[in-house]
C-alpha cells in the first residue's frame, strides 16, 4: 500500500495537470509557462512576487543551473501556498512560510511519484543526474524519501 503526504499529492496533481509525468520534463520554463508565471533574472536573491492572480518569480542570475532549479521550486512554493508581504509579517510567520516553501521545494524538484518509478536504482548520484539538483540537496531528498518509507512501514507493522 502506498501512502503519500499532502505535499506529495499536491505536487503530483500539479505536475499531472500540466503534463509533466517524467523527470526529463521537469523544466522551470515549461512549468512557469503552463502556470502563467513570468520568470525574470536579476542580480538580487531569488524571490516571488504576487498580486491577486498574477505571479512573478525573480531568480538570481549568478546561480548554477541546479541552484536556479531549486530556487525556482522554492519560490513556486511561495506562489502556490502563500499570500502576503513577508516584510509586514511577524518573524515566526515568515519563518513558517520559508519552512513550507523549502518543504515544497524538495518535493517539486524531486517528486515522490517519480522516485517510486526508479525505486530499484535510487541513489544520491542518480538523483543528481536525473533531477539536476546539487549533491547536498539530493542527499537530503533521499533521506526524506527513505524516512517516509520507514515511517509507513513502521505504521503498517503497528496497525
Amino acid at each position: 500500500m502506498n501512502y503519500t503526504s499532502y505535499t506529495e499529492d499536491f505536487v503530483k496533481e500539479l505536475y499531472y495537470r500540466i503534463g509533466i509525468l517524467r523527470p526529463q520534463k521537469l523544466d522551470f520554463g515549461v512549468i512557469s509557462y503552463k502556470m502563467g508565471i513570468d520568470v525574470f533574472y536579476w542580480n538580487k536573491p531569488s524571490q516571488a512576487l504576487f498580486l491577486n492572480e498574477f505571479a512573478w518569480i525573480f531568480l538570481n542570475n549568478h546561480l548554477s543551473p541546479q541552484q536556479i532549479w531549486q530556487d525556482f521550486c522554492h519560490e513556486l512554493g511561495h506562489v502556490l501556498l502563500h499570500v502576503g508581504n513577508q516584510k509586514r509579517m511577524t518573524e515566526s510567520f515568515r519563518k513558517y512560510q520559508e519552512y513550507k516553501a523549502n518543504h515544497f521545494m524538495y518535493h517539486a524538484c524531486v517528486p515522490t511519484f517519480m522516485l517510486h518509478e526508479m525505486e530499484e536504482s535510487i541513489s544520491v548520484k542518480k538523483i543528481i543526474q536525473v533531477f539536476n539538483v546539487e549533491e547536498k540537496f539530493a542527499e537530503i531528498r533521499l533521506e526524506q524519501y527513505a524516512n517516509r518509507k520507514l515511517d509507513i512501514t513502521n505504521w503498517n507493522v503497528q496497525s
